[in-house]
């Protein structure tokens, strides 16, 4: 049998080292040839975008992993964030109210300075306490009382207009009965025209009542007092004229009005001095004349 013209399965190569030396020369000539000369910057080009979807598919996960840990952080931040930001206005919604009303708390004390610098008499202010317990009845309790020589019948007043009328004084309080009081009467005349009326209080408002058909009253005249009772000063600003009903069957005219100072939200009431009713004049002596016994005539004064 031949072997040397048998074909073999096994073909030997160069011996491994010298497979070794080729590699090692072939890769100092691709690293000197790709550094000096770029040899191999288009083959890595074509490598990097032959390779990338399998990047991108082995990033994947990771990238998945990572971007719903961002995506639990942002939503936990922005919920916390969102909280804060909700107290946040809560406080400063009710530091404004705080500085609104402390505002018109100032408003109306200067207001009320104003009145009480124009008058020559001894007007004083003072801080409404709290309402009256009757439901029925509208009267507010005041800071001030025999304390402050409060009398009752003085007027009260707040920036706007005529509040009410003293009508109880305590020691250390004094009881204010609104003008808009079931009870409360208040002389008055319309500013425009000087025609005097009687502004009643019926419960929680104020109206003109018995006025004649003829009255020349329209809406939006301001009702001021009259100064007639003796008691409140003349030309305080009481009410406008809200409302003109004319019934040609009726003897009068319905006249509603609306009152121009805050009877429910005043906090701060100037008590004015009640206006002195002024004496009225010595009447004369009437002589009488007598007989007396001898026929003359004695004048007696009674």
């Amino acid at each position: 049998m031949d072997f040397a013209n048998t074909p073999s399965f096994f073909r030997s190569g160069p011996p491994p080292a010298a497979r070794l030396a080729m590699s090692a020369v072939a890769s100092i000539a691709l690293l000197i040839g790709d550094s000096h000369y770029g040899l191999m910057e288009q083959t890595r080009e074509a490598l990097s975008l032959a390779l990338y979807p399998v990047q991108r598919a082995v990033n994947l996960p990771a990238q998945a992993v990572r971007h719903a840990g961002d995506y639990l952080t942002s939503q936990t931040e922005l919920k916390q964030e969102n909280t804060e930001l909700r107290t946040r206005q809560l406080q400063m919604s009710a530091q404004l109210s705080r500085l609104q009303t402390l505002e018109r708390e100032l408003n109306e004390l200067r207001a009320l300075n104003r009145i009480r610098a124009q008058r020559d008499d001894s007007a004083q202010i003072a801080e409404t306490l709290y309402t009256g317990r009757d439901p029925f009845s509208y009267k507010i309790i005041i800071d001030k009382g025999d304390d402050a020589k409060l009398q009752a019948g003085q007027p009260v007043v707040d920036a706007r207009g005529l509040l009410g009328q003293v009508t109880r004084v305590q020691p250390l309080t004094a009881e204010v009965t609104l003008i808009i009081d079931k009870n409360q009467m208040v002389p008055v005349m319309i500013a425009r025209t000087g025609e005097r009326a009687i502004l009643y209080g019926y419960g929680g408002g104020v109206e003109l009542r018995y006025l004649p058909q003829s009255s020349d009253v329209k809406e939006n005249d301001q009702v001021v007092t009259s100064g007639l009772d003796g008691m409140f000063p003349e030309g305080i600003p009481v009410a406008v004229v809200s409302k003109v009903e004319r019934n040609p069957g009726a003897a009068f005219t319905r006249v509603g009005t609306t009152p121009l100072s805050g009877v429910q939200q005043t906090r701060y009431v100037l008590v004015l001095q009640a206006r002195e009713a002024k004496a009225r004049p010595a009447e004369a002596p009437v002589v009488v004349e007598k007989k007396t016994r001898g026929g003359r005539k004695a004048a007696a004064e009674e």
